[in-house]
């Protein structure tokens, strides 16, 4: 099991406003990866459950969001905390060029309606 912490890049703290690209955290100082890891695929579930409740217990103190690259299967709502008030520009974008949703792998942002 492994924690990692990194600073947030220069350039992409300081380039910009928030609002300029998709990446909003720009106020960030580092960025955290928690990766369960085990030789063994019999721990799957156990590394699982460990890195997800190690992520509930720091979460309070940590500035809601993510980098989007560093996600799993998190869900719509954690999507949205991550893009911030991108999120709703972004939906727009992609009902006016991706309306069937083709592109939906990965952290999707649905359409807009």
């Amino acid at each position: 099991m492994e924690l990692i912490t990194q600073p947030i890049w220069k350039f992409s703290r300081k380039t910009g406003g928030k609002n300029d690209t998709a990446f909003n955290y720009r106020e960030a100082k580092w960025s955290m990866v928690i990766a369960g890891i085990d030789p063994d695929p019999a721990n799957k579930d156990l590394i699982t459950k460990w890195a997800k409740m190690y992520w509930e217990a720091l979460h309070p103190y940590s500035a809601a969001g993510a980098y989007v690259n560093f996600m799993m299967e998190e869900g719509e709502s954690r999507l949205e905390a991550t893009y911030r008030d991108n999120y709703k520009r972004l939906a727009q974008i992609k009902k006016k060029y991706d309306p069937a949703n083709l592109f939906r792998v990965n952290q999707n942002i649905k359409p807009a309606k």
